[in-house]
């Protein structure tokens, strides 16, 4: 009986320690897909960037964060567009963007404790779909 017990614990323990598979718009985001008519830009975290969580905002609407080697991938009208930081985090990128176009943002953040900046730049296809696949997608927003 103890060593069932025993046996029972130890198997729950382990089982709750499996990683989740990605969700499925994670495999799709990574085909690096136009969509006719829009933009598609990727906003990506890389996997030696600090652990901080950086709430991100479209506009002047808050649309999700990001999280060490995460990304969000952004569905958006031609046109001009900024993304930035909320509260104290004052980095912000402004994107001229065309239907049909892939853009790729590299977002940093460094900070101390409850205080989180960040950096926003644009890579090279190359080097952004390498941190695209290497990472976990953090949302799918689409305007």
């Amino acid at each position: 009986m103890t060593r069932t017990l025993l046996l029972a614990i130890f198997t729950l323990a382990f089982a709750g320690c499996a990683q989740l598979p990605p969700p499925p718009e994670d495999a799709a985001a990574k085909r690096f897909e136009p969509v006719p008519g829009k933009a598609v830009v990727y906003l990506a975290r890389p996997p030696f960037d600090p652990s901080y969580i950086a709430p991100v905002v479209l506009g002047d609407e808050p649309i999700g964060s990001t999280y060490r080697n995460s990304f969000l991938r952004l569905e958006l009208p031609p046109g001009q567009h900024v993304l930035r930081g909320m509260a104290g985090d004052s980095g912000s990128i402004r994107l001229n963007v065309s239907a049909g176009g892939i853009y790729y943002v590299q977002h940093n953040t460094f900070g101390y404790r409850s205080f989180v900046g960040s950096t926003y730049g644009l890579v090279e296809p190359e080097w952004g779909q390498s941190i695209v696949r290497g990472g976990q997608i953090a949302g799918l927003i689409s305007r």
